[in-house]
């Protein structure tokens, strides 16, 4: 699924990534934990397309997803490839206001150009899938923070991605909600045999997890 090989990444002078490898089979639930400051969500927008990695033809980096190597390709066909390919899930859902959960959740097939049809009925699903099916039309303001997250992983969803980053994801919710949103990881993995990586500072989390990954000084160290 995803195989990268020697990742650094800079700012200024500072290293944050150095060197890292990673290797993510389809299906996996991976979490990725470590102390604030050891690279984690760099890592992860790496991985997902929202940043690149540093002087990579030096380092010898790779990322591929599926076998396609996205290190080397430009703006719009990054752009397309994540609209296709990724789907992400924020601490904050970062829905917009003035959009129902319904039209957030289909803002990605009308950037992908899907047909409309096919859009809403798979939209109807997740949101069937994610028991908040009573919330479709309502807007972000009226959800509360456990729908609201769960509509983002709908969004997440919706163009069926090869892979979910999601990052501090139930980090902004009380652990009722938390623990539900645990749960509905492995059940949408369970049906559709969708892979993430999740990012966490959550114990719980991190120890249910296929795989728990542990980062330090801009390494995976375990």
């Amino acid at each position: 699924m995803i195989k990268a090989t020697n990742i650094h990444k800079f700012y200024g002078d500072l290293e944050v990534l150095k060197g890292v490898n990673i290797h993510i089979k389809t299906g996996e639930v991976i979490s990725i934990v470590g102390e604030s400051g050891a690279g984690k969500s760099t890592l992860l927008q790496i991985l997902g397309t929202l940043d690149s990695a540093s002087n990579p033809k030096n380092y010898g980096t790779e990322i591929t997803l599926n076998g396609e190597s996205f290190i080397n390709m430009n703006d719009k066909q990054i752009s397309k490839f994540r609209n296709q390919n990724i789907g992400f899930v924020f601490q904050f859902h970062q829905l917009l206001p003035e959009f129902t959960a319904l039209e957030n959740v289909l803002l990605p097939t009308k950037i992908a150009g899907s047909n409309e049809k096919d859009a809403m009925e798979k939209a109807q699903q997740l949101f069937e899938d994610l028991k908040i099916a009573h919330r479709i039309n309502h807007k972000p303001n009226q959800l509360s923070g456990g729908e609201a997250q769960r509509v983002a992983v709908a969004r997440a969803l919706i163009n069926s991605p090869k892979i979910i980053y999601a990052d501090e994801p139930t980090g902004n919710l009380d652990s009722k909600n938390a623990d539900d949103l645990h749960r509905l990881f492995f059940d949408l993995r369970d049906k559709y045999n969708q892979t993430f990586v999740i990012v966490t500072h959550n114990p719980q989390l991190a120890e249910i997890t296929d795989r728990k990954l542990v980062m330090k000084d801009g390494m995976i160290i375990e």
